[in-house]
Order: structure tokens, then C-alpha cells, then sequence
């Protein structure tokens, strides 16, 4: 009990010094800039609030970039220049070619798919009484980690032979109806396309809301001209909503995009890689930790920072024309 009181004292106590330690910084530097004349003020008050976060952002993301792209041009012991090798390795590799591969089956069917289902949900959900009541559900996934939504859907991926009792929800219900027990994570038809259902039960619901709200967003009297013109449903969705919407669906394709370069916690917990349903991250994290070949790591680290830029800078273009627009 004692302990626990006192664990918990230390923790309140840590984030009183750590707000206070920062609200005391930004008041200092305030007063110390109000002593300076007035165009000297305006030109440093800025800085005043964005110099701890640019310091921050140096110190943890653009030095530990620098380093990464400065250490993917030696061997695995950081000693001697190899040059390009380590990235030809990582074109060239076959595992690291499925690797490739299975990147690319995710960014087509989790982005499709989770962009898909989000606006069709958005535009049915749209028209009920019990709106937030099924956006509430459809979002719910959205609230468990990578790594829980996992560990349940080992559960429903369970696999024993034929003539055992299933325990995985899935398998059940293909014996129930006669066939025989799937191993949905171990048959290297199914594994890739058994992960990738996860990341779209988690993040059709993250679809459904931005996409949602751009769906209020257009104007009734728009939809209601298109029907007095003779319109149906169906070309009312492709022929109105999608092209006012489309500013929207684009940013929120993207971002899918980014999630799945970046997705590694689903295939770690549930496969760990084996049986070809390795991504980019996980094989980057097998050569650096696994094999401690850090020239390797740090050059597929490196590809895969170069694939997420241009959709990032896409993100940001979009953005700012938003931005205009209004």
C-alpha cells in the first residue's frame, strides 16, 4: 500500500514539476522578451513559443534522421563505406521483395477498403435516427491499441485440426457449417488477408467520421436541385457528393496511406513475420535488432521515410489550397 502511495505521489509529483516546469519557461521568456523595444519584440515573441518544439523536433526527429540516412551507407558494424549495397540489398533481397509485396496488397486493400466502407457508412448512417448510436459502434475499434485489437483477433483466428473443438470464432463457424478448420495465420493464401481485415475493422470507423462530416457539409438545396432534375440515389452519390467531397476523400486517403506504410504492431503480434507476411517496418526492425545488422535497417528505415514524404507533402499541399479556398 505503501508503495503504491507512493508511486502514485511520485507521478503527480512528476507532472506538476513537468507542466509547471513549462508554463514557467514560456512566462519567463515572455517577460524577457517585453524588456526588448517593440520591432525587436515582434520578431522574437514567435520564436519565444515555437524555439522549444523546433529544438525538440531537432533533437529527436531531424538528427536521428540525419544519422539513420549517414549510417545506411556502412556495414552492419557502422565501420566500414559499402556504398549503395545496403540498398540494393533491400531491392534485390527476396524477403525483403514478399516484404515489398505484401506493403503493396496492404496500401491497395486496407485503403481501398477502409475508405470505401467509411463513406458508404458516412452517407447511410447519414439518414437514420440512431446516427450516433452506429457511428458510435463503427468507431468503437478506434479505442483499442494495434496490439489488443491483435491479440482479440488471434482469438477469432484460432486453428485446431479437424476433429478437435474450436475455440477461434472464425473456425467454428466453418465447422458448423461442415467444412473443414482453416489456419487463417499459418495457410500463406489466407495469413496476409487475415491481418490486413484486422486494420480495416480498426480503422473503417476513423474513415467513417472525417468523411461524415464532409458529408453534412454539402449543400441540401444542391441534392435537392439534382432530384427535381430527374437524379436517382446512385448518381446523386457519384455525380454530386463525391465530387464536393472529394477534397476530403483525398486527404483521408493519404493518411491511410501513411498508416499503412508505417503498420508493423498487427504483423508482430500475430505472425511475427514468418510464413511471408513480413511488411517494410517489421523487416526493418528484424535486420536491426534481430540480425543487429544496423546499415541494412537503417537503409530500409531510410526507403520507407522516402515513401511516406510525397504523401505527406501531398497531405500538406491539400491543406493549404483548403485553406484558400475559404
Amino acid at each position: 500500500m505503501t508503495e503504491n502511495l507512493l508511486r502514485i505521489l511520485n507521478a503527480l509529483l512528476a507532472i506538476l514539476i513537468g507542466s509547471g516546469g513549462v508554463v514557467a519557461l514560456f512566462y519567463g521568456l515572455n517577460l524577457l522578451v517585453e524588456r526588448f523595444p517593440k520591432p525587436w519584440r515582434q520578431r522574437l515573441l514567435p520564436w519565444v513559443y515555437m524555439g522549444p518544439a523546433v529544438l525538440l523536433l531537432t533533437a529527436y526527429l531531424v538528427l536521428p534522421t540525419l544519422r539513420t540516412l549517414y549510417i545506411s551507407f556502412f556495414d552492419r558494424r557502422s565501420l566500414d563505406f559499402v556504398g549503395v549495397k545496403n540498398y540494393i540489398f533491400a531491392f534485390t533481397n527476396e524477403d525483403m521483395l514478399i516484404a515489398f509485396r505484401n506493403n503493396l496488397l496492404w496500401l491497395v486493400l486496407v485503403t481501398g477498403l477502409s475508405v470505401s466502407l467509411g463513406l458508404v457508412i458516412a452517407v447511410l448512417v447519414d439518414r437514420v435516427r440512431y446516427e450516433a448510436v452506429a457511428k458510435s459502434l463503427i468507431f468503437l475499434p478506434m479505442a483499442i491499441s494495434f496490439v489488443g485489437a491483435s491479440v482479440i483477433w488471434r482469438f477469432v483466428y484460432a486453428f485446431q485440426p479437424s476433429g478437435y473443438e474450436q475455440i477461434g470464432l472464425l473456425n467454428a463457424l466453418v465447422t458448423g457449417f461442415g467444412a473443414d478448420p482453416v489456419g487463417w495465420l499459418v495457410d500463406r493464401t489466407f495469413n496476409n488477408l487475415a491481418l490486413i481485415a484486422i486494420m480495416i475493422w480498426l480503422y473503417t470507423g476513423f474513415c467513417m467520421v472525417l468523411l461524415s462530416s464532409a458529408v453534412k457539409g454539402v449543400p441540401k438545396d444542391v441534392i435537392e436541385a439534382a432530384r427535381m432534375d430527374g437524379a436517382n440515389e446512385l448518381q446523386i452519390f457519384w455525380r454530386v457528393m463525391i465530387p464536393i467531397i472529394r477534397p476530403t476523400l483525398t486527404v483521408v486517403t493519404t493518411t491511410m496511406v501513411v498508416f499503412v506504410l508505417k503498420v508493423f504492431d498487427i504483423v508482430f503480434v500475430m505472425t511475427g513475420g514468418k510464413l511471408d507476411t513480413d511488411v517494410i517496418a517489421s523487416r526493418m526492425i528484424k535486420e536491426m535488432f534481430t540480425y543487429r545488422d544496423f546499415g541494412r535497417g537503417s537503409a530500409i528505415a531510410t526507403i520507407l521515410l522516402l515513401a511516406v514524404i510525397p504523401v505527406m507533402v501531398t497531405n500538406i499541399r491539400r491543406f493549404r489550397q483548403q485553406e484558400l479556398n475559404r
